[in-house]
């Protein structure tokens, strides 16, 4: 008896441990876009630009935390390997706002709309091209590549993305400091 407990009980862990290995697939698994593809496999949620996007961001009243990048950009890649494939920063990202990913190939007219917004904001515009959205569409806080640790006098991705959350509350401030986008598609 007492083995058959202790057979099920390693049975019982083997699934468990095949079970957390699985990362639950993000919502780029449909998309044609090579850039988007590579990212499909990311523990980060990651969502195409789209309504759905900014409804559960207003749905969960959190940021959205935008990624423009390219597959050809040695940055863009960079940041995906260091930050976006790091289990502790996506759990980070996946509680605190919705992630969107964008192809820079793929979506010319809403990159040029977002490194205009950015650039007019006194940010960062180039690739990769992060961004922070209120869920009604208002660029307020951006920048370009950021490390996964504080390197050289460039802060990380965990203190610009903290700084993003800081000041999401502050609704007037926001208004005062950011640019609407059009959200279509």
């Amino acid at each position: 008896m007492r083995g058959k407990v202790l057979l099920g009980l390693v049975a019982l862990l083997g699934w468990m441990s095949c079970a957390v290995a699985q990362p639950k697939p993000n919502h780029l698994t449909d998309e044609h876009s090579s850039y988007l593809k590579r990212a499909s496999a990311q523990p980060v949620d990651w969502y195409p630009w789209s309504e759905d996007a900014f409804r559960r961001a207003k749905a969960l009243n959190r940021p959205i935390l935008l990624d423009v990048g390219a597959v050809w950009c040695p940055w863009c890649a960079l940041m995906d390997r260091d930050t976006y494939t790091n289990r502790e920063t996506a759990d980070f990202i996946n509680q605190h706002f919705v992630a969107v990913k964008v192809d820079f190939d793929a979506s010319p007219k809403l990159v040029a709309q977002l490194q205009r917004a950015q650039a007019l904001l006194n940010l960062p515009a180039g690739l990769p091209l992060t961004s922070f959205i209120t869920p009604d569409g208002k660029l307020y806080l951006g920048d370009g590549y950021l490390p996964a640790q504080h390197k050289g006098g460039k802060s990380s991705f965990r203190e610009i993305a903290d700084e993003a959350l800081a000041r999401f509350p502050d609704k007037q401030k926001i208004d005062q400091q950011s640019l609407q986008l059009e959200i279509g598609k």
